[in-house]
């Protein structure tokens, strides 16, 4: 098992056309689109680095994770995400480590992606995403 790459930081602005602005046209990253995913509560802007992306992250409800997120830190990096293959051997893994995990079995999130999100108390701090790309078939 391993990392396989920094698959997305989560950014909250404050301010997301501010954002979406700053990182497309300054700073001349790829805008992919846009998706809201409902069970998170949650919506969307992809924007692409080389190798990696950045979503900035917006609440679609007052109730979501990302409306608390930005009440209580206010805007910055909200979680970093790591690409792995076979999520359901890294949650037996982190289980059998005694690592805290916010999700106990694999969820969907944006690009119909397979995430489970680790509790930033087993972290040091930092909210960590394992995400599992689909295959097509």
């Amino acid at each position: 098992m391993h990392i396989k790459r920094i698959n997305h930081l989560g950014i909250v602005p404050k301010d997301l056309a501010q954002a979406k602005k700053f990182f497309n046209e300054i700073l001349n990253l790829n805008h992919e689109g846009s998706e809201v995913v409902a069970e998170q509560k949650v919506a969307v802007e992809f924007l692409r680095c080389e190798f990696s992306r950045l979503e900035l992250l917006s609440p679609t409800a007052e109730d979501s994770p990302i409306a608390k997120f930005l009440e209580t830190r206010g805007a910055g990096i909200q979680h970093i995400a790591f690409e792995v293959q076979n999520l359901d051997n890294w949650i037996d893994y982190l289980k059998k480590n005694n690592i805290r995990l916010i999700d106990e079995k694999p969820r969907y999130g944006a690009h119909n992606t397979r995430i489970v999100f680790v509790h930033p108390h087993a972290t040091g701090g930092v909210l960590v995403e394992l995400v599992e790309e689909q295959t097509a078939v």
